[in-house]
């Protein structure tokens, strides 16, 4: 059926499609999905039915998490969120490349703030996971205030929070993966966690030095970070097709696949298995999500590929996944995490 929407759909302009996805989604019940238990997985003292999430991006002021559960997501990450409401940068911002199976984005958080985020996921159902991604404002004179903010707000509505310093879209957010600023961020995010709050998550660039990965995972350890996702999307350019090709922002989707696998795998050597790990980036199908699985991520994480594929993409990953652990023996996920990283 979405095959023959696509063209439909792809005969508006990116960003407006998108808002009419949302405004459908609205309409649906949100059901719950049922999954194998094969599938179900512990992660960061979270019990996930389905290794399967929606990356943050999509969602970006949780209007439709429990519609996403109910087209086969385990898990949904809403935002990113920020303390004070933005516009994000001008548009167009939002690119299909479909010769390519890409999208390039250069949103920079727009969002209604976490306000409006918190005041709707009070009134969800709570059993099912959803996790909160957030930000800070482009203008804000104190970026990790901003972080401990969304810490502080957030905790008692988020099942997990994500740190997102990966953006490529807010000029010098990258930067506070540096060092010592990684460190100052970790420290404040530390002392604005409630006790008994959630899990918090660190979210990284693919686009690091080699010797990044066992830097950030120290660090990240030392600060008691409960996950790494892995990884964003790219300010590199591969050979591409389309004629966007050329546009400023984040490049994801299928062009992204071996730097975020390469980035994963590079990970998992640094961190030993010593911290959970969290695949997003160029994650299309079973396959992929097997490949990333067995290199050493506990979940993965969609989006630009739902945009080719349709809505039934994460059912169809989680049925695909739950046939290639029977056929290599495993009773559970966990059994398959890392399988290949030595």
């Amino acid at each position: 059926m979405y095959r023959l929407l696509r063209p439909l759909i792809f005969a508006l302009e990116a960003e407006a499609a998108h808002r009419a996805t949302i405004n459908a989604l609205k309409l649906m019940s949100g059901r719950r999905a049922d999954f194998p238990d094969s599938l179900a997985i512990e992660v960061a003292g979270l019990r996930f039915p389905s290794p399967i999430g929606l990356a943050a991006g999509f969602d970006k002021d949780a209007e439709v998490p429990a519609a996403m559960l109910g087209l086969g997501f385990g898990f949904v990450e809403v935002g990113t969120v920020t303390p004070l409401p933005q516009a994000g940068n001008p548009k167009p911002r939002l690119f299909r490349l479909a010769e390519d199976l890409a999208v390039i984005n250069r949103m920079g958080f727009n969002n209604a703030g976490q306000m409006a985020a918190l005041q709707r996921l009070k009134r969800r159902e709570r059993g099912r996971i959803v996790g909160v991604n957030v930000g800070a404002n482009k203008d804000s004179p104190d970026r990790i205030a901003d972080y401990a903010a969304g810490v502080r707000a957030m905790s008692s509505v988020a099942d997990y929070l994500t740190i997102n310093i990966s953006s490529p879209n807010t000029p010098g957010l990258r930067g506070l993966q540096d060092e010592a600023a990684l460190g100052d961020l970790l420290n404040a995010v530390r002392e604005a966690r409630m006790t008994g709050g959630p899990p918090v998550f660190l979210k990284i660039a693919p686009d690091l030095a080699p010797d990044d990965p066992a830097r950030i995972v120290r660090a990240a350890i030392d600060h008691r970070i409960d996950a790494l996702i892995v990884a964003n999307t790219t300010l590199s350019r591969p050979p591409l097709k389309s004629s966007f090709a050329g546009e400023a922002g984040g490049l994801s989707g299928a062009p992204l696949k071996p730097l975020a696998l390469e980035a994963l795998r590079a990970f998992r050597a640094a961190s030993g298995g010593t911290i959970p790990l969290i695949a997003t980036g160029g994650i299309a199908t079973a396959d992929d999500a097997w490949e990333r699985i067995r290199a050493g991520a506990s979940l993965v994480q969609l989006y630009s590929a739902l945009v080719y594929e349709g809505p039934g993409l994460a059912r169809r990953i989680a049925k695909g996944l739950a046939e290639r652990l029977h056929a290599s023996g495993m009773a559970s996920l966990s059994e398959a995490v890392g399988s290949d990283a030595a």
